[in-house]
């Protein structure tokens, strides 16, 4: 079955170029022009990837993140927007989205971050964890197991229904247990801003979104725990 896309962009030029390349991919499409149609479609159809300009009407890009996001929607979201301000960057990646890129961009590399996104998601999450293959594609942690060529991770052997950010997250900090990482870091590395200054509430706020997923009590971390003053660090724990 073909895999469905969700494109939420108010300039009807933009919506056919996306829908065609799409369509030559062999993806089906589903257009918005509006964020409210937008959301209303992303709730109902279940799309499998949503495309999301910020600059909409009735409803910004911004607000329909967060309303999907809030109805514990883990449909990935890949924002478009011509701003090119940090700042909205990062706000966008807090609310929730996967990915961002600006506008004018290469269809090429959008299309490679839809296929990547897709793909992701294609497991289904209460998946058990295939039979070891190559040792060097796992990385086995106690109770938590990430395949990197299956671009999953799991827990107790059961699918976890990770964004693509929350995979690469945990995959990063899994990679070298104990080690502390700065919010800084976590920005250089998980989300390529190589030599980043500035906002960091992006990294603390993919860090609760993924210990409400991972955590028997995300409350009280066992797997990702903070360094007050310093940053967060992963805990390998007992099977």
């Amino acid at each position: 079955m073909s895999k469905k896309i969700l494109i939420v962009e108010d300039e009807k030029n933009i919506v056919d170029i996306l829908s065609f390349n799409l369509g030559r991919e062999g993806y089906d499409t589903l257009e918005a022009y509006d964020g409210a149609t937008g959301l209303h479609l992303a709730l109902e159809e279940n799309p499998d990837l949503i495309l999301l300009d910020l600059m909409l009407p009735k409803m910004n890009g911004f607000d329909v993140c967060r309303s999907v996001r809030e109805k514990n929607r883990s449909t990935p979201i890949i924002m478009l927007t011509a701003r090119e301000e940090e700042s909205d960057k990062v706000f966008g990646l807090e609310l929730g989205a996967d990915d961002y890129i600006t506008k004018p961009f290469s269809m090429r590399e959008l299309l490679a971050r839809v296929k990547a996104n897709i793909r992701r998601t294609e497991m289904a999450t209460d998946q058990p964890a295939p039979a070891a293959q190559d040792p060097e594609k796992r990385l086995e942690r106690g109770r938590i197991l990430i395949d990197t060529a299956l671009l999953m991770a799991f827990k107790d052997g059961k699918g976890l229904d990770l964004t693509q950010r929350e995979y690469e997250l945990l995959k990063f900090m899994a990679a070298t247990p104990e080690k502390v990482f700065s919010r800084e870091a976590l920005m250089e590395h998980v989300w390529n801003y190589d030599g980043y200054v500035g906002d960091v509430r992006a990294v603390d706020v993919a860090v609760r979104r993924l210990r409400e997923k991972v955590e028997d009590d995300p409350a009280n971390p066992s797997f990702i725990l903070t360094r007050r003053g310093l940053g967060y660090l992963f805990r390998e724990s007992e099977k």
